[in-house]
């Protein structure tokens, strides 16, 4: 079981780029069951997501995002993001199944904030997830 450790946790604006619906059914799973009540954006792709960023809407706290999508994959989105003078300070964290170690290296060296491998099992899934939305709700980057 997975305990929530955090009391009062404000709700947490999230930009997830993912262009598998399992996986967005996972994200949102694990919210509910962790009765974590962050408002979601969910984007398919880098351009949908760069579309979404510079739209005047209200940046996201965080930014939770796959690497390997369709149209503009991950690495790309990163390069792009990281140099817009606005949106490269957006907390950006990996969350996918890739274990190649050139990804993970190349990742950092543009700026990520993270890097969570997906777990095949939900349990493991869900404790990381819970994890990274506790850490990201308490640091000092994303407060209002």
């Amino acid at each position: 079981m997975i305990f929530n450790f955090y009391k009062n946790l404000r709700i947490m604006n999230v930009l997830f780029i993912e262009d598998d619906t399992i996986e967005t059914m996972k994200l949102q799973r694990t919210l509910k069951q962790a009765n974590l009540n962050h408002q979601i954006t969910e984007k398919k792709n880098g351009e949908e997501a760069l579309i979404f960023l510079r739209s005047g809407a209200k940046l996201p706290d965080i930014i939770l995002l796959d690497l390997n999508m369709p149209k503009m994959n991950g690495i790309e989105f990163l390069r792009i993001l990281k140099e817009d003078e606005v949106l490269k300070y957006l907390p950006t964290i990996i969350l996918t199944t890739s274990k190649n170690h050139s990804d993970l290296l190349e990742c950092y060296k543009i700026g990520i904030a993270g890097y969570v491998i997906k777990p095949l099992k939900y349990q493991e899934y869900e404790a990381k997830l819970i994890t990274l939305f506790n850490y990201w709700n308490i640091n000092e980057l994303v407060k209002p």
